[in-house]
């Protein structure tokens, strides 16, 4: 029977799609592993530089070094937007695209944006839409280093105090666990003053040697550690989104193959009964003939 050829050739395709999906689901949790590890080492020297950034910037001029704490009018805004380079992984990179939008539409509506990407599901999307892409930056994962984020960064920051950009935000995944990433939109240019809270005491720091050189240093290494820890919450990010993505496709493919195998016996069972009632009604036609 066609239905039942059409029922088995769809058994085959879901179970072929089970296999691939599974297989993505244990190479993403592998992966996974070790991009988490490389950001939860990362983090708390992110966390405690970045701190002593901001509590410096507050106290330095444009001569000993705050040009990139210097706040101007937002006219000109850079969005730097981490996304991966293949897509079967949820709403990560889609979240990343719809925060590029809403900054657009919203808090830098009217402003001229440029976009950087780092992933090339973000600059497909933003070519896409019609915004400036400076830069593409799609091979950054084929050997996710330091080394290869620090150029990057750099770049941002030279263009920042030249005057190009008035204003950079990072939009990237940030990971929490393999289920859950928050997609969030961080100032990365001017370097964001620390917040005033009721508990906030001032650091007082000694310098040796002196001010200027460890600032010299300071400012862009914590810059290009805060992009570089972005990059690795991302790439963990990519990897718990597409696990999480392949188990719920592996689980959808076997609800269905259930459903069909079932149906396929149904279909054989009742194929079988009209056999066996068209050779009875046959056996009795003869016996009366």
């Amino acid at each position: 029977m066609a239905g039942l050829k059409e029922v088995r050739e769809r058994i085959t395709s879901i179970s072929s799609t089970m296999q691939i999906t599974s297989a993505m689901k244990m190479v993403s949790a592998a992966k996974l592993r070790r991009a988490q590890d490389a950001i939860t080492r990362m983090r708390p020297y992110a966390s405690k530089l970045k701190e002593i950034l901001e509590n410096l910037s507050a106290t330095l001029d444009s001569s000993e070094g705050g040009a990139y704490s210097t706040e101007r009018p937002i006219e000109k805004v850079l969005l730097v937007a981490v996304s991966s380079n293949r897509g079967l992984c949820g709403g990560f990179n889609s979240n990343v695209n719809k925060q590029i939008i809403a900054l657009s539409k919203n808090e830098y509506a009217g402003k001229e944006i440029s976009v950087l990407s780092i992933g090339k599901k973000s600059g497909e999307f933003a070519a896409r839409r019609g915004f400036t892409v400076t830069k593409r930056n799609d091979s950054v994962y084929d050997n996710l280093t330091f080394e290869v984020i620090a150029p990057i960064a750099q770049s941002i920051m030279d263009e920042f105090v030249e005057g190009k950009y008035d204003r950079v935000d990072v939009i990237y995944n940030q990971f929490k666990n393999a289920a859950t990433q928050l997609c969030v939109a961080e100032q990365f240019l001017p370097v964001a003053p620390p917040e005033a809270t009721e508990k906030t005491t001032s650091t007082d720091y000694i310098f040796e040697p002196a001010k200027a050189e460890i600032v010299a240093d300071l400012i862009p290494r914590s810059l290009k550690t805060q992009l570089y820890a972005a990059t690795l919450d991302s790439h963990a990010s990519e990897h718990g989104a597409r696990m999480t993505a392949m188990h719920k496709a592996t689980d959808n493919a076997s609800d269905i193959l259930k459903a069909l195998k079932l149906s396929y016996n149904k279909a054989r069972q009742a194929a079988i009964t009209n056999e066996i009632l068209e050779i009875v009604g046959g056996a009795a036609a003869l016996e009366k003939g």
